[in-house]
């Protein structure tokens, strides 16, 4: 039943980033990704661990929601580095130009929202995700949308505008720097969750 329900998870999933990806080009790429991440986060704390009463099975099941929720945020920083090189180095600017003409000039926008959502989730349910990363992802994801706002035409966003153009590239490696320390963090703690249980049954 464990095995039938991962493979039901994994084509949602998949379904969920080809439709988003369909609509919204590379925007709903990673709009998909969040949300098939935490789609599969909710699975599995209503659906999958209920039904597993093997200890084993809740320590795999642990394991994997954490690497699940830490893939769109390396998309996302793999994004933000394109961007710090897109402004020294013709090819990444090449690369980042396409990215943000595949979103309509709404990349960081949508990885604003995305980050948003994912930052709640673990302030809903820390169960797997420590509530600290919720925190840090919830804060990145309001800076990168309000870098996303920038280039609109309103009072508010001209009052802080200027904060993003003259430190975007600072900013960038804070956020690179925040998203690292989570992805590492959830990284080493499945590792330590894994060794745990190996040295369990032996």
């Amino acid at each position: 039943m464990s095995k039938m329900l991962d493979v039901v998870m994994a084509g949602v999933i998949s379904g969920i980033v080809a439709f988003t990806t369909s609509k919204m080009g590379i925007s709903g790429t990673v709009i998909g990704a969040v949300l098939g991440a935490m789609l599969y986060q909710l699975m599995t704390h209503f659906i999958k661990e209920p039904l597993n009463n093997v200890k084993k099975n809740k320590i795999e099941t642990n394991i994997k929601t954490r690497l699940v929720y830490a893939i769109p945020l390396i998309i996302i920083v793999a994004i933000e580095i394109i961007y710090i090189f897109a402004e020294v180095y013709s090819k990444p600017g090449q690369i980042f130009y396409f990215l943000e003409n595949a979103t309509d000039w709404n990349l960081f926008r949508s990885i604003g929202i995305g980050l948003i959502l994912m930052g709640v989730y673990p302030l809903w349910i820390s169960e797997n995700i420590r509530r600290s990363y919720g925190y840090i992802i919830l804060s990145v994801g309001i800076i990168i949308l309000l870098k996303g706002l920038a280039d609109l035409n309103l009072a508010i966003v001209e009052l802080y505008s200027p904060l993003f153009a003259e430190f975007s590239v600072i900013i960038s490696l804070g956020v690179i720097a925040a998203l690292l320390y989570v992805i590492l963090s959830i990284v080493q703690e499945s590792i330590i969750i894994n060794h745990e249980e190996i040295e369990q049954s032996n």
